[in-house]
């Protein structure tokens, strides 16, 4: 990760945040998820504290995270809303900590723009809004002003409804266009597009089929010249799949990982950094040769 001297030409190969280069080319980059909930899926509980969420976000830069990702709201299927000054209250804190202490950009996951811009001001440089900017109309402004990066997700329905009977035609078609459209909304209400990634919302709204449709199909979001961060860890259709509950899931998200590797992925949001950074190193160094050869066939 480097400081812009230049945007030069737009690919998916980078984005900015906050006047920060950050690559992912050569090697897909890590997310480590940190968790200030009491209902998240897996670790909801774990690091409600302040003190436990900041010592481990540290943890996972050590392991190799080349981001954090801070979340003080639940996105589970089925979980209900969190007050906006609840979020505040459980985010701002370990953030502010983490700024002081983390070589790392560090992510807020977040659909407030409240909540957003107080995340910001406290050393945040990337917000992670999985409503693709639609719930708060404030958003985008904030994100702009900040010269922040976004990550535009896709959901059919709210964490709420999201798993009611998901429906798609062409699943991968309709998730590349709702995509293609969330980034011409965020370039039109002032977020460069250097600033962009993009994020097909494994486990948002859709079946089993559905998921492995996007995995296998990721090729296809990576047309759109932004980074592509995908979210497989431990999520629901790993136990469909495997019948195991998501302590006992890291072998099944380690499969998903690398095949998203290979497809294209540019971040991976992960639970577990340690086991993933060796998996993305390998993958990477695959899918790198493949590549070469590939243009040594076209040359």
């Amino acid at each position: 990760m480097e400081e812009v001297a230049s945007q030069g030409d737009v690919s998916g190969d980078w984005f900015c945040a906050k006047g920060r280069m950050i690559e992912c080319r050569r090697r897909p980059l890590i997310m480590g998820i940190v968790n200030v909930t009491p209902d998240s899926f897996y670790d909801g509980g774990r690091y409600i504290d302040s003190n436990q969420a900041v010592a481990h976000a540290c943890r996972l830069v050590e392991q190799g995270a080349d981001i954090l990702d801070i979340g003080a709201e639940s996105t589970r299927p089925g979980a209900d809303p969190v007050t906006e000054e609840e979020e505040l209250a459980r985010v701002v804190p370990v953030v502010a900590a983490l700024a002081g202490q983390v070589p790392v950009p560090i992510s807020v996951d977040t659909t407030k723009s409240a909540v957003a811009l107080a995340a910001l001001d406290a050393g945040a440089s990337i917000i992670n809004d999985v409503s693709a900017l639609r719930w708060d109309r404030e958003m985008a402004s904030v994100v702009a002003q900040a010269g922040a990066a976004v990550i535009l997700m896709h959901m059919q329905g709210t964490p709420h409804t999201m798993q009611v009977a998901p429906r798609y035609h062409h699943v991968v078609t309709e998730v590349a266009d709702f995509l293609e459209e969330r980034l011409h909304a965020a370039v039109e209400a002032g977020i460069s597009k250097t600033h962009i990634v993009l994020d097909p919302g494994i486990g948002f709204g859709k079946l089993l089929e559905h998921n492995l449709e996007i995995l296998d199909g990721l090729s296809v979001f990576t047309r759109l010249r932004r980074p592509l961060l995908v979210g497989v860890s431990r999520k629901s259709f790993i136990g469909q799949l495997t019948g195991r509950p998501p302590e006992h899931r890291e072998w099944g998200t380690a499969a998903a990982v690398a095949i998203a590797v290979d497809r294209g992925a540019g971040i991976l949001r992960v639970h577990d950094v340690a086991a993933t950074a060796d998996i993305v190193t390998v993958a990477a160094a695959i899918r790198s040769k493949g590549y070469e050869t590939r243009q040594e066939h076209h040359a």
